[in-house]
């Protein structure tokens, strides 16, 4: 720690950095000075410090498909290159049928133990669609674990049913919901969200969703979607907003920052946004939300989908603690083109053992299952 040390005192953000070894996490301000700053190696010095400490050269990820189950979506967000308008030749809505038949194909050719359950917002779907697939998945597929539905979609079922989210929430956890993704995030501040997806959930509503989904004991992810129209002002609100709400709930396990993927969106086709934003921006991201969270909320994802392998593999040593999920039939990146968006489990660990890191496959509340 000497040598860090040395570099922490010839820092511009060396106070901040010397505060979060000492156990002292940033506010809104300090957050905007690391955003602010380039000096990111000094950052992922320390992320990758505060995460070593907690897990030592260690890193998880979880056996993982994914289940796109329907693309008919009436949000129209410009960040989005999957959905298809109600009526679309292209639509899709999956069948319980094909729910059973995806998942024991996964079952069995990959031993998954976690379906991450996402789609559109359909408002054709009755909340009873969603009861009978996660109580086929609980009955038929014990071991696998069911994280699934966004706050935006949950808004969505109680829109269509003419209820509270509360309510929908309820009766999900009793037909077998056991975790909840966090997308629909994007950024929690509604000037960014009236620009990239004006017709999505306010950011408040967001928040109190995932607020509801904790006080009954459903734990969440909470993403950051950045690298289009926001500013760092507004990348520092998003951080701490989700500071206040798991200081307040404790019911995030996991945060995962994730790069826009532009390719094939209305807002590449505008040219609101060209390009990607890049691997340096993504470890700087990773170590910032170590930095952040650092005792507050425990797992730091790689963040591999929308930046590949190797750059997860740099996140590992930059504040990261988990691989994220292995990815079979994900549909949603791969519309934009961006990259192969197959990821079976040999691969990753191949990958984690690469960096000098051991290995260990989790469930979908990050307990062990298995250590490779």
């Amino acid at each position: 720690m000497s040598q860090l040390t040395q570099q922490l005192h010839h820092s511009g953000i060396g106070d901040i950095l010397e505060n979060s070894i000492a156990g002292k996490r940033p506010g809104h301000d300090e957050c905007l000075r690391l955003l602010d700053s380039n000096d990111v190696h000094l950052m992922g010095l320390v992320g990758g410090h505060l995460t070593r400490k907690k897990f030592g050269k260690k890193a998880s990820f979880v056996n993982n498909m994914i289940l796109n189950y329907t693309n008919v979506c009436i949000t129209d967000c410009k960040f989005c290159a999957f959905y298809r308008p109600p009526g679309h030749d292209e639509s899709y809505t999956v069948s319980l049928e094909q729910v059973e038949s995806r998942l024991k194909a996964a079952s069995d050719m990959f031993g998954i133990t976690q379906v991450m359950f996402q789609g559109g917002h359909n408002p054709k779907l009755g909340i009873e669609y969603y009861e009978d697939a996660f109580r086929l998945i609980r009955k038929k597929f014990p071991k696998v674990g069911v994280h699934a539905l966004s706050a935006s979609e949950i808004d969505m079922i109680s829109k269509v049913e003419h209820t509270s989210t509360k309510e929908v929430l309820v009766r999900l956890k009793e037909a077998g919901l056991q975790s909840i993704p966090g997308a629909g995030a994007e950024i929690l501040v509604d000037s960014v969200k009236k620009i990239i997806s004006p017709k999505k959930i306010s950011s408040d509503t967001w928040l109190r969703i995932m607020e509801e989904a904790h006080s009954i004991d459903i734990p969440a992810s909470a993403t950051m979607m950045y690298g289009h129209v926001e500013t760092k002002k507004e990348i520092a609100e998003h951080f701490v907003k989700i500071a206040r709400l798991q200081e307040k709930t404790g019911g995030f396990m996991a945060f995962i920052p994730w790069s826009f993927e532009p390719n094939n969106t209305l807002m590449q086709k505008e040219e609101t946004v060209k390009y990607a934003a890049g691997g340096t921006e993504l470890l700087k991201m990773i170590a910032i939300s170590r930095i952040m969270y650092d005792g507050l909320i425990p797992h730091i994802q790689s963040s591999w989908l929308t930046n590949g392998i190797s750059m997860a593999q740099m996140a590992l040593q930059y504040g990261a603690d988990d691989f994220g999920g292995t990815l079979l039939g994900e549909e949603v990146v791969s519309c934009t083109g961006a990259r192969s968006t197959e990821l079976t489990a040999p691969k990753i660990i191949d990958a984690v053992k690469q960096i000098g890191y051991q290995v260990e496959e989790r469930d979908n509340f990050y307990n062990p299952v298995k250590t490779h």
